[in-house]
């Protein structure tokens, strides 16, 4: 385990081309590979790993393994959004998210804050994050585009089919659940962009799980239109790992998921995602090198 700055270099087999872990996000795209965002969760409840991370010791040595496991982006969350899970004030989030952030940007880390809250936004940005991670697309705090803009920071647009911060029981009926939500994505990216944020700061994510459905065949019809999500013209972010739908193809509990993820970044990477957010980052990183490799050769 490495606790010095971040000395890691990333090579772009295509290019041949070195760059230095800290860098900017357009940067990082530039390497035409697949970037792995691992899921740092400083939370109670979160429901892959809740409790586990929630000291900051423990989630700075989290963070740290993942990057040594070869994470592009760390992805730091302080409220989970699972449909049982108890809300957190702007003040609580900041207590747990701030102090890792400040730590982990001294060490060169590229970092994304999944929140949807002005206020944490605002300090976490302040505190050396480059990108937020807004599971409500701007719906969940008005104030949240300010802060994006003002910032100049990154933005990861998602799609949920509640406008609340936290997946709901709710199931909605898709006639053409692809089309529906790039339609919902573009509409909200146009919106980004009306307020000042630039097309290369937006990445979009259709949302997986919960998110869309509390049936799998929506997150499944996501993964296999992938490539219409592509073609909006805006980089993919995925996040499937350990969800809840891969427990019910394969029936198997959050501990079990492994290889269902797996398949899914296999999947999506094929598909035209730029980034995998992803809580198993080793095995999920040498999976997508190795569909990036594959799709060289084509």
């Amino acid at each position: 385990m490495r606790w010095c700055t971040f000395s890691r270099e990333i090579t772009t087999f295509d290019l041949g081309v070195r760059i230095p872990m800290s860098t900017s996000l357009p940067n990082l795209l530039a390497t035409h590979r697949t970037l792995v965002m691992g899921v740092v969760n400083v939370t109670a409840d979160s429901f892959s790993d809740g409790g586990r991370y929630l000291d900051r010791d423990a989630a700075i040595e989290h963070a740290m393994r993942l990057v040594d496991e070869g994470a592009d982006i760390l992805d730091i969350g302080g409220e989970s959004t699972a449909p049982t899970s108890a809300g957190v004030d702007a003040e609580e989030e900041s207590r747990r998210v701030v102090p890792i952030v400040e730590e982990l940007a001294k060490r060169g880390a590229y970092l994304s804050v999944d929140t949807y809250k002005a206020d944490v936004a605002r300090r976490a940005l302040d505190a050396g994050a480059q990108m937020i991670n807004d599971v409500t697309a701007f719906r969940g705090d008005d104030d949240l585009i300010n802060v994006v803009v003002s910032a100049g920071c990154d933005v990861c647009i998602m799609y949920a089919k509640d406008a609340t911060p936290r997946t709901t029981r709710n199931q909605p009926v898709y006639r053409n659940v692809a089309a529906e939500i790039g339609a919902f994505l573009t509409n909200r990216a146009d919106l980004a962009l009306r307020r000042g944020i630039a097309h290369e700061k937006i990445v979009l994510d259709p949302g997986m799980g919960a998110f869309v459905s509390g049936e799998p065949e929506p997150s499944l019809e996501i993964l296999a239109r992938l490539d219409e999500f592509a073609a909006l013209g805006y980089p993919v972010l995925v996040g499937a790992s350990r969800k809840g739908f891969i427990g019910q193809v394969l029936d198997t509990p959050v501990s079990e998921r492994l290889e269902g993820s797996l398949a899914c970044a296999s999947v999506a990477a094929w598909n035209g995602a730029r980034i995998i957010r992803a809580h198993d980052v080793r095995e999920t990183v040498r999976t997508v090198r190795m569909v990036d490799a594959i799709k060289r050769a084509r």
